[in-house]
């Protein structure tokens, strides 16, 4: 049998979430053993400057008997970060007038110097 009937044989179910430059995929798939487990795989498309890209991927395996703990953890940090920044997206990629804090504190600084600047003319001196 090739290599890629050995790779299909053991997709049981699938799903793909495409999101920006990333797409993730969720592959329910089975040991030799034909019991379950699940793969999460990020992969990443880089482009370079000449036009050509690549791909970089990572993949978490996650076996039934962390099923419990992991859907906890995961519930309880999506929670975390819905209820502390709610889910509008604030990014510099996601905005494009989107300001650093510490950029529109240095320009508060700017705006507060120019104030106190004085403008001389060479006839003056």
């Amino acid at each position: 049998m090739r290599e890629n009937d050995m790779l299909e044989k053991d997709e049981i179910f699938s799903k793909v979430l495409r999101a920006g430059r990333r797409t993730y995929f969720f592959d329910v798939r089975a040991t030799k053993a034909d019991d379950y487990y699940i793969t999460i795989t990020e992969s990443k498309k880089f482009t370079e400057e000449d036009g050509s890209f690549h791909f970089k991927k990572h993949k978490i395996y996650l076996y039934k008997e962390d099923f419990t703990a992991f859907a906890e953890i995961l519930a309880e940090m999506t929670s975390y970060v819905l209820n502390n920044k709610g889910e509008e997206v604030i990014s510099e990629r996601h905005q494009k007038d989107f300001k650093k804090e510490y950029n529109s504190e240095a320009t508060e600084e700017n705006k507060n110097s120019e104030k106190n600047f004085t403008d001389i003319e060479f006839d003056d001196i």
